[in-house]
């Protein structure tokens, strides 16, 4: 089981939002690295909610319920026929009972080579099995 990060917007989409469903498509990647680690995800893994704009921080975990496939809204495949437009399907699994933001990672030198900070703006990200058991502390889940 891999473990996984992807950033949302809370204003568009929050972790509260996908409590309250109980499940979600998670769509809107475009990026082509994103989306190489989107095809990536698999029933089963598990995946941080890390909250964009003012807030910046791990907010929540949660559960790929339905693994990578092509988004029905963006139809077609790639040249190694894989869905050009990813999308998976989320569950909530718990909230981190403490946040942990941007600026608390970037002052831990242990995170250096996490793609979060290194890659600000990529929106969907692998997590190391190191950096997964020091978030699940830092974030009491």
């Amino acid at each position: 089981m891999a473990t996984f990060l992807v950033k949302t917007e809370p204003g568009t989409y929050s972790f509260g939002d996908l409590v309250r469903e109980k499940r979600c498509v998670w769509d809107g990647v475009t990026n082509n690295a994103a989306l190489l680690h989107l095809r990536a995800m698999r029933t089963g893994d598990l995946v941080y909610i890390y909250h964009t704009g003012d807030e910046k921080a791990i907010v929540g975990l949660a559960k790929v319920v339905k693994g990578a496939h092509e988004d029905p809204r963006r139809p077609g495949l790639n040249a190694k026929g894989e869905a050009k437009f990813a999308v998976v399907e989320l569950a909530p699994v718990r909230a981190a009972r403490t946040p942990v933001t941007l600026a608390t990672l970037k002052a831990d030198e242990r995170f250096a080579a996490f793609a979060l900070v290194r890659q600000g703006r990529l929106s969907a990200m692998p997590v190391d099995a190191t950096t997964d058991e020091a978030l699940r502390v830092m974030c009491g889940l």
